[in-house]
């Protein structure tokens, strides 16, 4: 600022390194622009961000933290003591579907209740595209197709497409670092802590 106002009188050359008085205008407008109005502005997002997501007490974090608990609950259920965590077999579903449905009415949960038919259940658990390995189903597809259904109803931007579909190419990676666990000798605590790691 005061670089910009220098004047003749300050010992500039005229037209080479003097300014002019409107820098000190110029300048303080500035510092009041960003650091109180843009910065109020930055700070009312997060306001409001957690106003949405955190406060309530059926914000969507709570929500997620218990259906994954709901999720991982049943998904023991199934899998410890015939798959040992790792999946689950795809004639599974329709049962495995119906547990989950337990927790919670048709609109807030994760699995199907009794209010679906089995043609209705069968129906929305192919809408859901859960791709299955030679008539297995693994934890992190499982889940991911889970969530999706329930939060994820929304129009994807191409960039959004784009990260999905990282997200499933690195869903069958792990499917795949699971299989290759599959003939080492771990006990059944560790393999599902593992699963749920990642």
């Amino acid at each position: 600022m005061f670089d910009c106002a220098k004047t003749p009188a300050d010992g500039c050359i005229p037209g080479q390194t003097c300014g002019s008085v409107f820098a000190y205008f110029f300048f303080n407008g500035l510092i009041i622009v960003c650091s109180y109005v843009m910065l109020n502005l930055f700070i009312l997002v997060i306001i409001q961000q957690f106003e949405k997501y955190y406060l309530p007490k059926d914000n969507m974090i709570a929500l997620f933290k218990s259906d994954l608990a709901h999720f991982m609950q049943v998904w023991k259920e199934f899998t410890q003591k015939r798959y040992s965590c790792f999946k689950i077999k795809e004639n599974q579903l329709e049962g495995y579907f119906r547990r989950l449905g337990d927790f919670g009415d048709a609109d807030t949960s994760l699995g199907f209740n009794g209010e679906f038919d089995d043609e209705e259940l069968k129906k929305n658990v192919l809408k859901m595209g859960i791709k299955s390995n030679n008539g297995y189903i693994y934890f992190n597809e499982l889940l991911y197709r889970c969530m999706r259904r329930k939060y994820g109803n929304m129009k994807l931007n191409r960039q959004m497409q784009i990260f999905e579909l990282k997200t499933q190419y690195n869903i069958y990676l792990m499917t795949l670092e699971v299989q290759k666990k599959i003939g080492q000798a771990t006990p059944k605590e560790d393999i599902f802590n593992d699963l749920i790691k990642k």
